[in-house]
């Protein structure tokens, strides 16, 4: 008689998580469980503890959910992300940060506690094991693929993960959740980050870096000469290619187009002056192949709502690349992430450090 699998799934509360740990059940598997708590009282040793959160009113699917307390691990590693990025003229993407150092880790650490095989998520991607490696590939509803967030994972990561929610569209998963009983089937998707309230990431900023709005007031605002056309309130709460909220006139829209750090200054310019035909990311991680010796030829993306386009890749050093598009994308943002496809496979991603402005005369 085969020992039944025994996997970890991480429980967010919402829908797609549930119905994660639902389908699992029903393929056989020894289910557990597991909500991740970041906004808690910092625990000085983290432990698994029952969790009072229900997943279904089903009886064939009462499944038992502990907590695991990462408060201090997310305020030192996201959330300190997000302020140093923020800080340092970049565009932070918390979120992707969130799922490599503490979903996965808390994941990995239940897997470790529980001896269990495997983990689990609600995202909407695949996984599978070809020519030596393991692979990551986008979720079949394009209107929620989340592949986008998840470049940063390992070989070892793939190999342990387990994504029910790959072939399904967001509409069968919340058919299924209604027959699953699932008490959150009807629950409404927050697209918010967690620790900013109503997304005002300005207002954050300003309350949680005590004495930085004073610090960073009045700088100036230039155009793409230098010269001086106004002022800005701090350069940390603008973003490339913002447009509202500038407090400048001219006879044709501005955009945020720079961030001058050390001056405290922003340019602005025409939407032309925001295109970019190419870029470095860093901190590359290839999925599906070994670092290659030549240029390979790819699809990016340089935002989660981007369109993939054709680009070549261009390795340098140990795990950097410059990225050319064959056609120009728009507010090109240093620290968000370029990602890299070939048809549904995620080939891998890395973080933009450089951008490279076309030319407008």
């Amino acid at each position: 008689m085969s020992v039944q699998k025994k996997v970890v799934v991480g429980i967010s509360g919402g829908v797609d998580s549930a119905v994660s740990a639902c389908l699992l059940v029903e393929q056989g598997y020894a289910v557990t469980g597991l909500n991740i708590r970041v906004l808690d009282a910092p625990d000085e040793s983290p432990s698994l503890r029952p969790s009072p959160l229900v997943i279904s009113d089903h009886p064939d699917f009462q499944i038992p959910v502990l907590s695991l307390n990462l408060s201090r691990k997310f305020r030192d590693e996201v959330i300190g992300y997000f302020h140093e990025d923020y800080l340092g003229g970049r565009t932070p993407n918390p979120c992707m940060v969130c799922n490599k150092k503490i979903k996965w880790f808390g994941l990995f650490e239940g897997l470790r506690l529980l001896d269990a095989d495997f983990v689990a998520t609600g995202h909407f991607a695949a996984t599978s094991f070809s020519e030596g490696r393991y692979r990551l590939y986008k979720g079949a509803d394009p209107e929620k693929d989340q592949s986008y967030f998840l470049w940063m994972l390992s070989q070892g990561d793939l190999a342990r993960t387990l994504f029910p929610l790959g072939e399904l569209t967001k509409p069968e998963v919340r058919a299924l959740a209604r027959s699953f009983g699932v008490r959150a089937a009807e629950k409404r998707e927050s697209q918010e980050i967690c620790f900013v309230p109503q997304d005002d990431y300005c207002g954050y900023l300003a309350s949680a870096i005590p004495g930085l709005a004073e610090r960073v007031a009045d700088g100036d605002i230039v155009d793409e000469s230098g010269r001086v056309i106004g002022k800005h309130r701090g350069y940390p709460f603008y973003t490339i290619g913002q447009r509202r909220g500038l407090g400048v006139s001219a006879k044709e829209p501005l955009y945020v187009t720079a961030l001058d750090t050390e001056q405290n200054r922003i340019e602005v310019g025409k939407k032309s002056s925001l295109e970019c035909s190419s870029l470095v990311a860093s901190g590359i991680n290839l999925i599906g192949m070994e670092r290659p010796n030549i240029p390979i030829e790819a699809y990016g993306k340089i935002r989660y709502r981007d369109r993939e386009t054709p680009c070549t890749l261009e390795p340098f050093g140990e795990n950097s690349a410059t990225v050319s598009f064959s056609t120009p994308k728009s507010a090109v943002a240093k620290g968000q992430a370029a990602v890299f496809y070939r048809d549904r496979e995620v080939l891998g991603g890395g973080f933009i450090t450089q951008v490279m402005q076309e030319s407008h005369q």
